[in-house]
């Protein structure tokens, strides 16, 4: 999993995919910590994205940097607990403007039954769940 963020970090930008009904949905994003063993991601509770987890959280992310490109499939779960959300601002203090870990808004999400593939052109592709 550590592999994981790091790509993930290091990419800068990756993309979430969601289900709103029939429609998929892919946004940007670029929060990713580990916190208490699992792989949270953040978003806040007024925007579609959260409703289309709570609706389905099945999602799957994609990243690229440097020729090669991760994907990685599972489920999300909410983790309300207030020192989560703390933990995932502390990690990104420019959230701090934004959100708050009581504010209401602010959610958290680690993902569970993940399967991360990394791939590229020159070899062949590496599994990682968790």
């Amino acid at each position: 999993m550590e592999r994981v963020v790091k790509f993930l970090k290091e990419a800068g930008t990756y993309y979430l995919a969601t289900v709103e009904g029939d429609q998929p949905r892919v946004r940007p994003f670029g929060t990713v910590h580990i916190f208490e063993g699992k792989l949270y991601i953040q978003t806040g509770k007024v925007k579609p994205v959260s409703k289309q987890i709570h609706a389905n959280p099945k999602v799957e992310i994609c990243a690229f940097k440097d020729g090669e490109w991760l994907r990685v499939a599972g489920e999300l779960e909410e983790d309300d607990r207030v020192e989560a959300r703390q933990s995932m601002l502390d990690a990104y203090p420019s959230l701090q403007a934004m959100y708050k870990a009581d504010d209401g808004n602010t959610e958290v999400f680690y993902l569970k039954n993940a399967t991360a593939t990394f791939s590229s052109f020159t070899k062949a592709p590496e599994v990682v769940t968790f």
